[in-house]
């Protein structure tokens, strides 16, 4: 095989973008539901939106069911061990929203209030624990959260909810 054959054979096409359904025949086009099998008229699928309405989902791990004693606890034990700073964070809302300013990248309810000071120096789960449970029983109707924050870098590297509200989604 010829040099120049061997790489036409190897190449990828460029991307030429989406194409339009317009030049398709009505019965071709897609639905106008937005829903389903949509297509644009070539082989790429349009993928649904996630409903953002009644469908509230928080931060890591809110997808999963409630998490028991034993799982928040290791949980809690990997962010020791990776020298994070343990910090419980509550909010009554427990999700961002709109409602002081419509204003680009203004969100209210970004920032929960902090459960007494970050833990440094902790070296136990249940030290973190026990707080949480305190937390738990001074603000039973707000959402809980526990934190992994690196002093090092000054970023915040886990986060999860730990406690939600009875009620709550």
């Amino acid at each position: 095989m010829a040099p120049t054959a061997m790489a036409a054979a190897t190449s990828v096409a460029p991307f030429q973008g989406l194409k339009s359904t317009a030049r398709l025949p009505v019965s071709r086009r897609s639905s106008s539901s937005g829903f389903g099998n949509v297509s644009n008229g070539g082989r790429i699928r349009c993928m649904q939106v996630w409903p953002a309405e009644g469908n509230k989902k928080f931060e890591t791990l809110s997808y999963l069911p409630p998490l028991s004693t034993d799982e928040v606890l290791k949980q809690i034990d990997y962010l020791i061990r990776k020298n994070w700073i343990p910090c419980l964070e509550f909010s009554k809302i427990g999700f961002v929203y709109r409602e002081n300013s419509t204003s680009p990248c203004y969100y209210d309810g970004r920032y929960w209030t902090m459960w007494k000071l970050p833990m440094f120096g902790c070296t136990e789960a249940t030290q973190v624990y026990a707080e949480f449970e305190e937390c738990k029983k001074a603000y039973p109707d707000c959402y809980i959260r526990i934190i992994g924050f690196d002093n090092i870098k000054q970023v915040q590297c886990v986060m999860f909810i730990a406690y939600k509200p009875p009620g709550s989604e």
